[in-house]
């Protein structure tokens, strides 16, 4: 019973073996390439087997796409592209090589090769490198939405797709300590640029720190915003509320201006005035004198002789006695 309870269980430990097992190696000619350098793909696969080379570049998009089988062996060699000038298409940078089996429930390998322009290709690291940029508001408004952006970039091209996989840790600090994802509120809006519209519920800095993982690479960035009692705009208002305010405050100030130089305009006429009637009444006074001084001179001789008539009348009457 022992014996065949083995010899049934035996075949059964086998199979799951075999089903987890996936024979498919790639390799190639060399991990840096130049302009006008072939790169060959080479490796072994089940005999007679059918796969798909792909070549993706920097930002993820396929730059050639290739269909080859296997000899009776299993083993393949393929040319799968001779290096051009660089463009914008075919730029300089890293770029992946996949073998996929068509057979072997979808099984894939990756190679990462690196396209450069230096003769010296020892030196040149066969790495990707991917930045993630972040850009925020400086100040903000509590409970007044802003839009947060993100850019994610390999050897300078755009790359990313679906940011809830590609930013699916990224997260804000908000100032009472406390950490709230953002995983899922970002919206593409180019492939490598995506946005978000948060609304603070608190004063003090927010910082958003944006976490990118593409094909094995991650990559930080953050950025930090001051949310207030009121934004720049508010404050921008008020300014130019006070503005209106200095503005019809200075039109009145010209005008009691205006009106103070007619009042000094009347006081300088009514001075003028005045010193003309001081003028004129100081004329008649010499007048009255001048006038009082001949009428003196006229009546001082009448006086006289009058008195002189009296005297002698004086005199007749007092020899008449």
């Amino acid at each position: 019973m022992s014996v065949k309870f083995l010899v049934f269980l035996i075949p059964l430990l086998i199979i799951p073996i075999q089903d987890g097992f996936s024979e498919l190696e790639i390799e190639t000619n060399s991990r840096v390439f130049s302009e006008n350098q072939p790169l060959f793909v080479f490796g072994k696969g089940l005999p007679n087997e059918n796969l798909i080379i792909r070549l993706f570049a920097p930002d993820e998009t396929i730059a050639r796409f290739d269909q080859i089988s296997t000899n009776a062996e299993g083993s393949f060699n393929h040319a799968l592209i001779v290096w051009p000038e660089s463009s914008s298409s075919l730029p300089f940078g890293t770029y992946t090589v996949e073998a996929i089996s068509t057979e072997q429930s979808g099984v894939s390998k990756k190679i990462d090769v690196k396209f450069t322009s230096t003769t010296d290709l020892v030196g040149v690291p066969v790495e990707r490198q991917v930045n993630t940029l972040v850009f925020a508001p400086e100040t903000a408004a509590i409970n007044n939405t802003f839009r947060v952006f993100v850019q994610t970039t390999s050897d300078g091209l755009l790359i990313g797709s679906d940011p809830s996989k590609l930013l699916e840790t990224t997260h804000v600090h908000l100032p009472s300590g406390r950490v709230e994802t953002l995983s899922d509120s970002f919206t593409t809006l180019h492939q490598g640029l995506y946005f978000v519209d948060y609304t603070p519920k608190e004063e003090g800095t927010f910082v958003f720190h944006v976490v990118a993982f593409s094909q094995g690479t991650s990559s930080h960035g953050s950025a930090a915003t001051l949310v207030q009692s009121q934004d720049i705009s508010g404050i921008s208002d008020q300014i130019i509320e006070l503005n209106s305010i200095l503005d019809e405050t200075s039109k009145e100030l010209d005008t009691l201006k205006s009106e103070v130089q007619e009042f000094g305009s009347t006081l300088e006429n009514a001075s003028t005035n005045i010193d003309t009637s001081v003028t004129s009444v100081s004329n008649s006074v010499l007048n009255i004198e001048e006038a009082s001084s001949q009428l003196n001179s006229l009546l001082f001789p009448i006086v006289a002789s009058i008195g002189i008539i009296v005297a002698l009348q004086v005199a007749i009457l007092a020899r008449r006695r």
